[in-house]
């Protein structure tokens, strides 16, 4: 499928390279690398200029199997986490790594409520189950296995009650007349057009001003305090934990990602890959992912593994080889993220801490979250790149903390420069002709108003149609999360919401 070699050209290209510059690179010194203008043929001609010599591994296992297991967690999530009906999530939840067309194939389904616990068997008598273990939500055991290689525990916020205490660090909204210059009753439209029709399945809509709710929303099924499937959004929650790790001290954001595979061979050229290309999908490493430009159907893609694959999948993200050099070509692939989770691991293990609590003690408690969990593989490590499971008003106020550029309540979370290098746009995707993507696994938008006014915001997006949304001129928050097959209808209906929002309040810049 995909052309490489050894890592002894690994060097030989790297040495070379690194002699043109330190963050681009050409493959030979009489001719520059084909412009790309975002086209599919532009930016794959662009990427074959740049591929390394390296062997593709497709993920082991029958791909059946993998997103039996994907549906298992999917249904164990929905029913024991947001509280959906069984049948409800079959049809509408999840349809990312558990494609619907594929859990026709299960021919008995088992919900033990008592256990918390899923369990799908096909034809060939494979069963796949899921369970909800404590603050680390539904995992899915590994094929043929009964027990998990980690030992689950329950992290318990250490915040007062949320209704005790005013919003944002609590519940409590303010009866203070509404900010000045903002039209309450366009306001107001726009949450009835943001919501959307019944097919919009919308969960959570959430919009904040200056940091103030002026507008929210729910659905039938759920309340303010429901954690919902947000999907990739995760991959921003991850940034912002890897940020606040960096303003810690424990890395810096331009250091070589110091990932212990990488480490074993003193030429692998693994080893140029910094902290910062990771976070901006830039960092090289091969997988088959369903948004490349050349993705190949025919294989199980790693993307959707690193969901269900019953082994680490920390390390099988560590151990992919590189298809580009870093910094040089923007893939949209679920490895980013993942070895960015692996990095967090790793230095709150490091240092003696706990591991599963570093998320609630070092970010949401911070906030004011109480109801967010991130959910892991079979050996604890977060996946950090699709399951958290969050409130939509928690989704609000971690983007208010990139509004506020990292402060919260006088203390810096994030360091300086962090928020700017979120919402920029990556230069690797900038040089594909597609400038859609920053830093800290942010998607960015930099364009023009219909009037023809800059529009500069950046986004936390999942799949189904989730987003939590920034736009620091209007002072703006929108958070929507739905069930996944409300994605069209839904996304349809931000749309149409959004201009009205601009419209009903005043810029702050």
């Amino acid at each position: 499928m995909k052309r490489r070699s050894s890592a002894a050209a690994f060097t030989l290209i790297f040495t070379l390279l690194s002699i043109l510059t330190a963050y681009s690179y050409a493959a030979d010194s009489d001719s520059g690398p084909p412009s790309s203008d975002g086209s599919l043929d532009s930016v794959n001609a662009r990427a074959d200029y740049f591929r390394l010599d390296n062997d593709y591994v497709p993920p082991p296992g029958e791909a059946l199997h993998h997103y039996t297991a994907g549906y298992a967690k999917i249904l164990c999530s929905a029913v024991f986490i947001t509280g959906l009906d069984p049948d409800d999530a079959a049809a509408n939840v999840g349809g990312f790594i558990s494609p619907f067309d594929q859990r026709q194939h299960v021919v008995d389904t088992r919900v033990d409520r008592e256990r918390q616990l899923i369990a799908l068997t096909l034809p060939d008598g494979v069963t796949r189950i899921a369970r909800r273990y404590g603050s680390q939500g539904c995992v899915t055991r590994p094929m043929g296995q009964e027990t998990l290689l980690f030992t689950p525990s329950i992290i318990e916020p250490d915040l007062p009650p949320a209704e005790s205490m005013p919003w944002p660090m609590g519940d409590v909204l303010s009866d203070d007349p509404w900010p000045a210059g903002v039209d309450k009753e366009l306001v107001e439209r726009a949450i009835d057009v943001g919501f959307g029709p019944p097919e919009a399945r919308t969960l959570g809509l959430v919009v904040t001003y200056q940091g103030r709710i002026i507008g929210e929303r729910y659905g039938d099924d759920v309340d303010m305090h429901t954690p919902l499937e947000s999907w990739s959004m995760t991959k921003s929650l991850t940034g912002t934990l890897m940020g606040v790790l960096i303003q810690q001290g424990a890395y810096e954001l331009w250091q070589e990602a110091p990932i212990p595979e990488w480490q074993l061979a003193r030429d692998d050229p693994r080893q140029q890959i910094r902290i910062g290309d990771i976070m901006r999908m830039s960092s090289g490493i091969m997988i088959n992912a369903p948004a490349d430009p050349d993705f190949d159907p025919d294989t199980y893609p790693d993307h959707v593994y690193l969901y269900t694959g019953g082994e680490n999948l920390h390390q099988y993200a560590a151990t992919r080889p590189q298809e580009y050099p870093p910094n040089t070509i923007g893939r949209y692939r679920n490895t980013d993220p993942v070895l960015a989770s692996y990095l967090i691991r790793l230095a709150v293990e490091g240092r003696g801490d706990d591991y599963h609590a570093f998320p609630q003690r070092a970010l949401f408690d911070k906030l004011g979250i109480r109801n967010a969990l991130i959910e892991t593989d079979a050996y604890g490590n977060f996946l950090g790149q699709g399951l958290a499971f969050m409130p939509a008003r928690d989704w609000a106020r971690l983007a208010n903390l990139y509004l506020e550029d990292g402060v919260w309540n006088g203390e810096r979370l994030l360091p300086e420069g962090y928020v700017e290098y979120a919402c920029t746009v990556a230069p690797a995707w900038q040089s594909d002709g597609r400038p859609i993507y920053g830093g800290a696994f942010f998607w960015v938008t930099d364009s023009e108003t219909e009037d023809g006014a800059p529009l500069k915001a950046f986004h936390m997006r999942g799949a189904g149609g989730q987003s939590t949304n920034i736009i620091p001129s209007h002072g703006l928050v929108y958070v929507r999360i739905g069930k996944y097959t409300g994605a069209r209808a839904g996304g349809e209906a931000l749309n149409r919401m959004i201009p009205m929002l601009m419209e009903a309040v005043p810029q702050v810049q």
